[in-house]
């Protein structure tokens, strides 16, 4: 399998992740294993890799690209969410360093098969996991018009949710909605023309992010996963988030400005009474954005956003 995918903003990850010879970093989302061979070039000798993703083409990838990697790998074919659980097994109490890549990867959007692209004439699946969970065809074909709406102004951000809500309830009376292209024709069909033709992005861009977030719990585990993350961490250990829009970017930048703040006490009080005390420290004071050199020749790598966190030593916490 020819797995092609650049991954984003390398350079700077590999920098703020602060590898180091012997040490033991987590990449929770594989992706093309750019990051992680990366990653395994700073930490040998001695080092040792857990690389995680929930896509099965992700995994027989890694699998290969990793086989000349020096350092000691661990490949899990899993989701991030379940990293607590991971390390368990692999008998490791915390790690030197984790990475979240939230984006797709260029696999997944041109040889998966899956829809994710409203430019292909694809099954309507969109699952990460394909082992697994709802697919974006039983919710367009199922769920309520007035749930199809919300999905797509609360996930997808999109201003004309109920009309193309509407459009959708409305075929899908006479024909299943089975395919990526039949989709997007869909959405388009269900805009003025004014709409369809003065945006900036494909009119049907919004609607099949919200779909594929909706499938795969995207930020529901983002937050789950982002709640626990720096218990896993070895003191001066570092998170770096890579993500791809504002939703997910601002579930990151609010959890990490919780955990360096520590106190969860009203503005009003006039001191500290819940007694919690700042965990971690933002590197990243601003977000992080690509080069645009990288843009010129990763035009996918535009979007990204890039965070980072460190977990406080005993002596400075």
């Amino acid at each position: 399998m020819h797995y092609h995918h650049l991954p984003a903003m390398p350079s700077e990850v590999i920098d703020y992740l602060n590898c180091r010879p012997a040490g033991t970093y987590a990449d929770c989302t594989l992706g093309g294993a750019g990051h992680a061979i990366r990653i395994c070039e700073k930490i040998v000798p001695g080092g040792t890799l857990i690389g995680i993703d929930q896509d099965l083409d992700a995994i027989e990838n890694a699998r290969n690209v990793l086989t000349r990697c020096s350092a000691h790998v661990h490949i899990v074919h899993d989701n991030f969410v379940n990293l607590p659980e991971i390390l368990a097994r692999l008998d490791i109490p915390a790690v030197d360093g984790m990475l979240l890549d939230l984006g797709l990867s260029l696999h997944q959007i041109e040889a998966s098969g899956r829809g994710f692209s409203f430019n292909r004439d694809e099954p309507l699946d969109m699952r990460m996991n394909t082992a697994e969970g709802t697919t974006a065809e039983e919710i367009v074909n199922h769920e309520s018009e007035a749930h199809l709406a919300r999905i797509l102004q609360e996930y997808g951000e999109e201003r004309r949710a109920r009309s193309i809500a509407r459009k959708i309830a409305y075929v899908r009376k006479k024909e299943a909605i089975r395919s990526s292209r039949q989709l997007a024709r869909i959405v388009i069909e269900a805009l003025p023309a004014k709409a369809r033709y003065g945006r900036k992005i494909h009119p049907a861009t919004r609607v099949f992010m919200a779909l594929r977030i909706a499938v795969n719990r995207e930020l529901e585990r983002l937050r789950e996963f982002l709640a626990d993350a720096a218990d896993y961490l070895n003191p001066g250990g570092r998170l770096c988030v890579l993500s791809f829009h504002s939703l997910e970017d601002r579930i990151v930048k609010q959890r990490f400005v919780a955990l360096a703040r520590g106190c969860t006490c009203p503005p009003v009080f006039p001191h500290c009474v819940c007694g919690n005390k700042p965990v971690a420290r933002i590197v990243t004071r601003k977000v992080v954005r690509p080069r645009q050199a990288e843009v010129d020749a990763n035009p996918m790598a535009r979007s990204t956003r890039l965070r980072v966190l460190e977990k406080l030593t005993p002596e400075s916490a």
